[in-house]
């Protein structure tokens, strides 16, 4: 059912939340955007600007590796004054009220971390782009160290302990899931009574599935998105309205 206007959406929003025991929300980077963090495939997305570097392009080049941090490092100034906005502090309230046990996102930019959600409630399915690592034995960097030595240099560097490449702690194209994500994610999805997706169109496998994957558990579906997403019709509210407008209600003091 797709709601005639935001007001209506919001109600019925509001009576799904406070029947359901539990709730997981799986957020896209629509749920970012008010906070000026730009998304991906929109007019304008980081997509549109700059082709994204696959995994295997990063491992095998030198120059894909340096042009990789550029670009990071182009965003830091973006991503340091980005706050959390009405959506992620509405999932939080949502969260301190016991309602959601944890949250399952493709977002990198921390912000439910930064809204109150425990790290461990964070269910990264992309990854964090908030610090580093090495693909080779896991050793974790924060970013200050890799942009000291990559202003040195003109370089990206590699590992002090096994000299492999270190890269933003996010989920390149080509790049394995993570497991652990996967997992916990699977069993959310299947244990929850509402799943809200939010800010994400859905294309993005096997993300993606997530949302179809609690509906056939069982769970009431509700999409939160500006545009129409291929599973609109599988959900029992669908909601194209200003993500921060349809959840501000919603947030707590």
């Amino acid at each position: 059912m797709i709601a005639t206007d935001i007001r209506s959406g919001v109600e019925q929003l509001g009576e799904m939340i406070a029947e359901a025991d539990i709730i997981v929300p799986f957020t896209g980077a629509g749920i970012s955007t008010e906070c000026g963090i730009p998304d991906f495939r929109s007019p304008g997305g980081l997509w549109t600007r700059n082709r994204p570097i696959p995994f295997d392009e990063f491992v095998a080049s030198r120059e894909a590796r340096d042009e990789s941090w550029r670009r990071r490092f182009a965003m830091e100034a973006t991503f340091s004054a980005a706050a959390p906005g009405r959506g992620h502090r509405a999932l939080a309230t949502l969260y301190r009220a016991g309602k959601v046990p944890a949250i399952i996102t493709q977002n990198i930019d921390n912000l439910h971390q930064a809204s109150g959600f425990a790290d461990d409630h964070v269910i990264e399915l992309h990854g964090n782009t908030t610090y580093a690592r090495c693909i080779g034995c896991g050793l974790t960097y924060d970013l200050g160290w890799v942009k000291q030595r990559f202003e040195a240099s003109g370089q990206a560097p590699d590992c002090a302990t096994c000299d492999e490449p270190v890269k933003t702690a996010t989920i390149s194209f080509g790049q394995a899931m993570p497991e652990d994500a996967m997992r916990r994610a699977t069993e959310l999805a299947q244990q929850c009574s509402l799943f809200l997706a939010i800010g994400s169109s859905l294309v993005v496998w096997p993300a993606a599935g997530f949302p179809l994957m609690a509906k056939n558990a069982g769970a009431r579906l509700v999409i939160i998105n500006n545009e129409p997403t291929e599973q609109d019709e599988m959900a029992d509210l669908v909601i194209r309205h200003d993500i921060g407008d349809t959840l501000g209600s919603f947030v707590g003091n």
